[in-house]
């Protein structure tokens, strides 16, 4: 239980992930609090399985599927073995920082914020921060549906945060019917948005209080340009067209012109490399 009365849920999602789903798992673990830890293992090849199961601490669970689900149906699956009236997910790459928990739970406490998130850091391979303070654009402190839908279509999925530094409630998760899968990079923004649909409040926390990891073997490093920039165009367009009265023909505009402008600068790139003989950008 928390301090509030309710029960919170920190489920993750773990597939092929055993370089790093220990030091995941110590980061939930350390938040000096009562919660379920729910760990699902997308039938895994490598050790994540025994990892899994290796936390001798009354607070985990861990199941394992018994085929490969896609990403959308086993986040879906894990948040449906999950027990909390609260849940956040966090992705087996990334990490809690201290006092994550608290403060989010002290902000979900008003029954009027439908979903909250923090500010974050990017952690390299080795647990080296890159760079911290980052997410958030013009969303630190309590914002309706319409003004969070805005920004994340304005500004991208990227630029608001990772997966790990949101928490939302169960019921609106159940209502809205969860994760849609169709569209991978902007699935979980895709969720915050609709859960705080209609009437919901965003509450955005100043403090970096979750770590992204930027590593060679995550999914985002793995998918080309060109289909993440295809999937969060067709994103903006599909908040556009389901909510018309809170997202506007120009912030659609304005995020297919952001969208360009990354794909330009990919040439670019690209371009420079084939010229200097590099082929690994």
């Amino acid at each position: 239980m928390t301090g509030s009365g309710m029960t919170l849920s920190i489920c993750v999602p773990a597939y092929n992930a055993a370089r790093t789903l220990e030091t995941t798992v110590r980061s939930i673990l350390a938040q000096d609090m009562d919660f379920e830890l729910m760990i699902l293992d997308n039938a895994s090849t490598d050790g994540t399985g025994e990892i899994a199961a290796s936390f001798d601490d009354p607070r985990v669970r861990v199941a394992r599927n018994d085929r490969v689900l896609p990403i959308g149906a086993n986040w879906n699956r894990v948040v449906e073995l999950s027990t909390g009236d609260l849940i956040k997910i966090v992705c087996a790459d990334d990490i809690l920082l201290p006092g994550a928990l608290v403060q989010q739970l002290r902000v979900m406490a008003d029954s009027r914020i439908a979903i909250s998130a923090t500010k974050f850091q990017v952690i390299d391979e080795r647990d080296e921060i890159e760079e911290s303070g980052l997410g958030l654009p013009g969303l630190v402190g309590q914002w309706p549906a319409d003004v969070l839908l805005r920004t994340i279509v304005r500004r991208g999925p990227a630029d608001f945060g990772p997966t790990a530094a949101a928490m939302f409630r169960r019921s609106d998760f159940d209502r809205v019917g969860g994760f849609r899968g169709d569209l991978v990079f902007p699935m979980d923004v895709d969720l915050f948005a609709r859960v705080c649909v209609p009437g919901g409040y965003f509450f955005g926390i100043p403090e970096d209080l979750a770590a992204w990891r930027n590593s060679s073997f995550n999914l985002c490093s793995s998918t080309s340009t060109v289909s993440k920039l295809t999937e969060m165009a067709r994103f903006h367009h599909r908040m556009g067209r389901e909510y018309p009265e809170l997202v506007g023909r120009a912030d659609v505009l304005r995020g297919d012109a952001r969208l360009a402008g990354q794909a330009a600068e990919r040439v670019r790139v690209r371009a420079t490399a084939l010229v200097g003989g590099r082929t690994d950008l």
